[in-house]
């Protein structure tokens, strides 16, 4: 990927859908994607509103992750507008990814925060799971524990470990869901992203490892993707 790819590209990621971009270039993720694949574009509110080329829960997660993620941090989604259309495959396929989202979401991000709130037994429950379901059944028991730290906590008033043990139990419910929902997994790193540094870039590494499954989206030219784009900028593709 060329260095200054999100310069190159010269797009700016919002949160939410929109119409069609302006002069400031503002869409989601996956509207970007669109424009730079020369698809006809479309306002995307879910992953569902995706063209059919696009992996379903790879569009999922990405879209929860730019709707959930502070402006400072969005533009590394950048890296990605140029890999989802056309990575779509066949559903054992995007089970995979799915699991992987959900997977690696407990032991990479749901992991550190239960560390940071003193839940040591937790943390390598989480890291240490080696499948899906050991990954299950250490967020079943992080949020099982956390909210009852959190209500400990709260009547000792003992307020950030309280906030921190809610947040563990929040953010692990929401782990529990991503082996069925991918957007969930942007849940859990919208909920640990407060507190463990890096979780956002955690989150776009594991964003990577979920497109290299299966089916490749086929190489768009940089130099094409980013006249696209100035058109749509301009109002020419409106």
């Amino acid at each position: 990927m060329h260095p200054d790819f999100e310069t190159i590209l010269n797009w700016r990621l919002l949160a939410g859908s929109h119409p069609f971009p302006g002069p400031d270039g503002g869409t989601c993720i996956n509207e970007a994607a669109i424009v730079a694949a020369g698809l006809p574009y479309r306002a995307i509110r879910s992953s569902a509103d995706c063209p059919p080329c696009f992996s379903r829960p790879v569009a999922a997660y990405a879209l929860g992750l730019n709707d959930t993620m502070p402006d400072e941090a969005r533009p590394q989604l950048m890296a990605f507008v140029l890999r989802l259309s056309g990575s779509a495959d066949a559903p054992e396929i995007e089970a995979a990814r799915t699991r992987t989202l959900a997977l690696e979401s407990v032991r990479r991000i749901l992991a550190p925060l239960c560390a940071v709130a003193g839940m040591v037994e937790d943390a390598k429950a989480c890291i240490g799971a080696p499948d899906w379901p050991a990954a299950l059944a250490a967020a079943n028991a992080a949020a099982w524990r956390g909210g009852a730290r959190s209500q400990a906590a709260a009547e000792a008033r003992r307020w950030r470990e309280g906030a921190l043990t809610a947040a563990v139990s929040r953010t692990a419910t929401a782990a529990q869901r991503a082996g069925t929902d991918a957007r969930c997994a942007a849940e859990v790193a919208e909920g640990a992203a407060p507190f463990v540094a890096g979780t956002w870039s955690q989150a776009c590494a594991i964003l990577d490892e979920a497109l290299a499954i299966g089916r490749q989206a086929p190489e768009i030219a940089l130099v094409g993707a980013r006249q696209r784009m100035d058109a749509a900028r301009t109002g020419a593709l409106a």
